[in-house]
């Protein structure tokens, strides 16, 4: 009879076998007497390990583990998300979940509160940001990741959660009831005009209300006299392809080439055009990126840019772009596996390379950001009216304009105060403690 743990071992290996199939499909056919060798490597190892290991490992562990390693060999950008972090992640792409509109992330072991949505559970409830979630359903948080923490606050629609929140200015916690709801996550997160001829747009990021946002935007500044636009995509992490293509189309005319996409496989190529006809193609437009800019945001700017049609100022951008295509496996889990490149209408990748251990690469937003940096003849490119423009890691800015905020340019320390919230925190205390320096400044 053959070992119990043995059939463990095989079973597994099966079904690696079968999520390798689901991605790669053809490909792995083509390569099985290849991969064959590899397959028996591998289960051997899971044998041993399910045979021998001090104590007993559930097989999912094992196999999401196995996957997780096997997709970090390719580049930094290559993914597994186990069932419920895929869920969060389709949920985040929807715009909508189930929850109190919040966002959170735990700074040295405390739950803050970063952001509320406007009309959200959350901001009906009255919470504001800098508020740590001390308590969830009566459970201390200290210590807690974010994840967990998310994991308690999301729940059925309609259910409520009782939370207990560390407020500056308060002795006591205070404690509340939410009810949880579907929040619809506005990636627009401001839109108003600076002056009698300037609109400003901050776009947060892209998600599948993003292009209809900006319209409903754009249309109402337009209506109070908007003759050109600055338009914020700092600190834009990206999001979905679509969304950036409908953007750059908004201004772009009809026709013009946005982006495209080149991979291994034949297939996989595909050109983007503006398809629609637009109101905003004559629009004068400034583009804000920084370092933080990535993705979805980096195709658009450079879409803009390439076709002179933009101003593109801050920083050089992040430098992420790559073909993710995301593949549904089994047990609900799912993996996003590089498939191609990006570039810019005028040939431009916008990939920046990573060095083997990522580090370098991962760590570009904390490294301090020359204007000139090293650059070849290979990389140089040429706008739609003749101008230079450089390829070979993110988008580099027409006018560069370095740190998060204009004028200021911190120390790598002084990013990490900024990414901890300090100096938010610290305004927030100051107006909470009712300091009149600054309303007596005003009036000087």
């Amino acid at each position: 009879m053959r070992s119990p743990r043995l059939s463990t071992a095989a079973v597994l290996a099966v079904l690696l076998s079968a999520v390798l199939g689901g991605v790669f499909g053809s490909s792995v056919v083509s390569t099985q007497d290849e991969l064959s060798q590899q397959y028996r490597v591998f289960t051997t190892a899971l044998s041993a390990i399910d045979r021998e290991y001090v104590e007993k490992v559930p097989s999912d562990r094992l196999v999401y583990g196995a996957i997780e390693g096997m997709l970090k060999t390719l580049d930094p950008h290559s993914s597994f998300f186990d069932p419920k972090q895929y869920q969060q992640m389709r949920e985040r792409q929807q715009g909508s979940y189930y929850g109190l509109g919040i966002t959170i992330q735990s700074i040295e072991g405390d739950i803050t509160v970063m952001s509320i949505f406007e009309g959200s559970p959350a901001f009906k409830r009255g919470l504001r940001r800098s508020d740590v979630i001390a308590r969830i359903e009566g459970e201390d948080a200290k210590g807690w990741t974010t994840e967990q923490a998310v994991k308690k606050l999301k729940g059925p629609k309609g259910t409520s959660v009782n939370i207990s929140l560390r407020r500056r200015g308060a002795d006591d916690l205070v404690n509340m009831d939410v009810v949880r709801d579907e929040v619809n996550i506005t990636t627009v997160r401001g839109a108003f005009m600076l002056d009698n001829e300037t609109g400003y747009v901050k776009l947060a990021e892209f998600s599948e209300t993003s292009d209809r946002e900006l319209g409903a935007a754009l249309q109402q500044l337009s209506g109070k006299g908007m003759k050109r636009l600055l338009f914020d995509l700092r600190d834009n992490p990206g999001g979905l392809l679509d969304q950036a293509i409908r953007v750059s189309n908004r201004f772009l005319p009809q026709g013009d080439l946005i982006v495209y996409q080149r991979g291994r496989v034949p297939n996989s190529d595909q050109d983007y055009r503006a398809t629609e006809k637009s109101d905003y193609t004559n629009l004068p437009v400034v583009v804000l990126v920084n370092r933080n800019s990535a993705s979805a945001s980096e195709i658009v700017s450079g879409a803009l840019q390439d076709h002179d049609r933009a101003l593109v100022v801050g920083e050089t951008t992040f430098g992420k772009a790559l073909v993710q295509s995301v593949y549904r496996i089994s047990e609900g889990a799912g993996v996003a596996v590089t498939t191609g490149r990006y570039y810019t209408p005028s040939g431009r990748m916008i990939q920046r390379p990573w060095d083997g251990s990522f580090d370098e690469y991962l760590t570009y937003s904390w490294r301090e950001q020359k204007e000139d940096r090293p650059r070849s003849s290979a990389d140089l490119k040429y706008t739609d009216a003749g101008r230079k423009v450089y390829g070979g890691g993110g988008i580099e800015p027409d006018k560069f304009l370095a740190g998060p905020v204009e004028g200021f340019n911190p120390t790598r320390f002084g990013r990490q105060l900024f990414g901890r919230q300090v100096f938010a925190n610290f305004a927030d205390r100051f107006t909470a403690e009712g300091d009149t320096r600054l309303s007596a400044a005003n009036k000087n």
